[in-house]
This record gives C-alpha cells, sequence and structure tokens, in this order.
C-alpha cells in the first residue's frame, strides 16, 4: 500500500525464466535498500583523484575574518565525491551567526562546481557537531599562533 494514500499500490510480479522456485545467482541479486554499486578499482581512483583536486580547492578559499582556509580552520566536516563527478561537501560555520553565513556557502559551491571533472556540486551546511578551536588543524593553529 502506498503510504501517502489508501489505495493499494499493485505490482506485477515479474518471474525469472525457468524455474520460479530455483535460486537465482549472485549477480542477479537484488541488492540491499540503499546499497551503493561497488565501484570499480579504475573508477574509486578517479573519484579519489577527483577529491583530491576538490580538496586542493577548498584549502584555497578562506574566511573572511580568520587568514585560514576553510579546510585547515575545520569547517569541512566532509567530501563525497560519486563516480559521475557529484560532489557532496558537509561543512559548518565557526558561528551561526557568521557573517559569512551566506557568502562562503555559495563561494564554496561555486569553486568546486568549477573543478575539472565535477559535473554536480552541492553543499550542505550542518551545526552538529558545532565548531570549536579544537576541529583546526595544526597548521591553522601555528599560522595562527595558538602553538
Amino acid at each position: 500500500m502506498d503510504p501517502r494514500s489508501k489505495n493499494p499500490v499493485k505490482l506485477d510480479p515479474i518471474e525469472p525464466a525457468g524455474d520460479p522456485e530455483a535460486p537465482r545467482p549472485a549477480a542477479e541479486a537484488p541488492a540491499a535498500p540503499g546499497a551503493l554499486p561497488e565501484a570499480t578499482p579504475e573508477a574509486a581512483a578517479v573519484a579519489a583523484e577527483l577529491e583530491d583536486r576538490v580538496v586542493r580547492t577548498l584549502k584555497s578559499i578562506y574566511d573572511p575574518e580568520i587568514p585560514v582556509d576553510i579546510y585547515e580552520l575545520g569547517l569541512i566536516y566532509g567530501v563525497t565525491v560519486a563516480s559521475e563527478g557529484a560532489v557532496h561537501v558537509r561543512m559548518t560555520l565557526t558561528s551561526p551567526n557568521c557573517p559569512a553565513a551566506q557568502e562562503l556557502p555559495a563561494d564554496v559551491e561555486q569553486k568546486v562546481r568549477a573543478v575539472p571533472g565535477v559535473t554536480d556540486a552541492r553543499v550542505e551546511i550542518v551545526f552538529d557537531p558545532p565548531w570549536d578551536s579544537c576541529k583546526m588543524s595544526d597548521a591553522a593553529r601555528l599560522q595562527l599562533g595558538l602553538l
């Protein structure tokens, strides 16, 4: 039944050719819900190279109030690259009231989209866990005179 309505949804079962009781080969077994297809080693290498280029790009973007790039500052919580080149960046801001709250995510999205090989870019702003200075790299602490 469709959970959005009270009308039953009817699906005609599709039986495989041959004995319907025979087990299906592993290649035909349905994937687990939400499972991603396994990437070939070549696709994984391409995705890893693209992720490296995206991270290098993120290291070129600076917080307007702190003279450290957003990657070393610890504002980037994750970068996910899909095999077709779509990139998802999870990031935070130094505070929910950050003056750069509008411009910084837009700048990240624009610069990530410009990376060769990126087919789509999405930036997700999260505040959990909240950012604090312990998320900065040692290089950022050194640059700010905190080490």
